[in-house]
């Protein structure tokens, strides 16, 4: 029984069971429920966010280092780190469908081809590897944007 809440967890709702593209259908998952149910915050908001992530993060590293062992390291079933990863894309950005639309394009870009030194973090032991891959791939997606809504305000 804690198995199956376990697999509930990391799997965001057994979304990553599905055989193609569970990163990416978790990361669609996340964008819909936070663009429709998470209200546009102001930068204490944001950060407030940022501490709740962090905490889900040291909560969930036991949790996908015991996943691990019954799904293999760095399961594609695992796929919290998506939904972690995706909310630091749209942190401190625009609340709009436009933002979400590149915020989605491009932290999955990042986190499939994941570029040096994001392939690097995913060495990192006991579950840390699978989420801090994910969240940097969302935090260099998040730089981006946000100079890309400087330089080209008119596309978001």
């Amino acid at each position: 029984m804690l198995k199956f809440f376990r697999n509930l967890l990391v799997s965001v709702c057994f979304i990553g069971y599905f055989p193609i593209a569970s990163g990416t259908l978790t990361s669609i998952f996340t964008a819909a429920l936070y663009y429709y149910f998470i209200p546009p915050f102001n930068a204490a908001g944001n950060l407030l966010l940022i501490g709740i992530l962090l905490v889900a993060s040291l909560i969930f590293v036991p949790i996908i280092k015991s996943a691990e062992k019954d799904l293999g390291h760095d399961s594609r079933k695992i796929t919290i780190d998506e939904l972690i990863g995706f909310c630091f894309a749209v942190m401190f950005l625009p609340h709009t469908l436009m933002v979400f639309i590149y915020a989605l394009v491009l932290f999955r870009v990042f986190d499939i081809v994941k570029p040096t030194p994001i392939n690097q973090l995913q060495q990192l032991p006991h579950g840390w590897g699978v989420l801090a891959d994910d969240i940097a791939a969302g935090i260099c997606s998040n730089i981006i944007i946000q100079i890309l809504l400087m330089i080209f305000p008119q596309f978001f």
